[in-house]
């Protein structure tokens, strides 16, 4: 095989699939960078029909829109706080049940001891960022964001949280053989690898997208 015929397979196979669980608005949360570009392929996964999704669904049972083993990765940026503490390990094996092999999910949802430290020190009330929604209070954090309720967006409420030993033991217990998890700010992130995903290569490429999920402690 020549280099130029070894360069045009490579360039001819198929772009990743990240299902983008839990989307949101097309304007709303954004794919992390690490799945932009044309090597990878956004689906997005919404219950709101108004959001548009690719696919209308909920996170805890994708079996009628979604078959074992079709995805590449999972990202699933503030959604499984958005679930009902029993529904979480539904859709984690769900993401579980969806990637290939070879796969991962990266997940981010609000940091549990972060946010219960700034309620004391600060109060409820007290604006922790702006966001493009504007701003978000501890309170926003811990119950979900209070102007969107307020205007009927009930999904918006939280149901649940995490802390990063508490995702961690989720994930392992839904059958990822290995889950990394850290503190960032005032979230909490989490990677989840298939048996076969190359850890390296993964961690690697997701540095180069400006998060860091190696494991310092090796």
């Amino acid at each position: 095989m020549t280099l130029e015929n070894s360069q045009k397979i490579e360039t001819d196979s198929p772009p990743k699939r990240v299902l983008n669980a839990g989307s949101g608005p097309a304007s709303a949360r954004g794919i992390h960078s690490a799945f932009r570009g044309a090597g990878w392929k956004e689906v997005r996964l919404d219950i709101d029909l108004a959001a548009e999704p690719d696919i209308v669904g909920t996170l805890t049972d994708l079996s009628n829109a979604i078959p074992s083993q079709t995805f590449d990765a999972v990202w699933a940026s503030h959604s499984l706080e958005h679930l009902y503490s029993h529904e979480v390990p539904l859709a984690l094996s769900e993401f579980r049940r969806i990637l290939k092999p070879s796969g991962f999910a990266l997940i981010t949802s609000p940091d549990l001891e972060t946010v219960a430290s700034l309620l004391v020190e600060r109060g409820p009330n007290y604006v922790a960022y702006e966001s493009p929604t504007g701003p978000i209070t501890v309170h926003d954090m811990l119950y979900g964001h209070g102007p969107s309720i307020k205007r009927g967006k009930t999904p918006m409420a939280h149901h649940s949280g995490f802390t990063c030993s508490s995702l961690g033991r989720l994930l392992l217990a839904a059958g990822f053989p290995m889950a990394l998890a850290k503190r960032l700010g005032f979230d909490l992130w989490a990677l989840a690898l298939m048996e076969e995903a190359h850890k390296a290569d993964i961690q690697a490429q997701l540095h180069d997208a400006g998060l860091d999920m190696f494991d310092h402690n090796e």
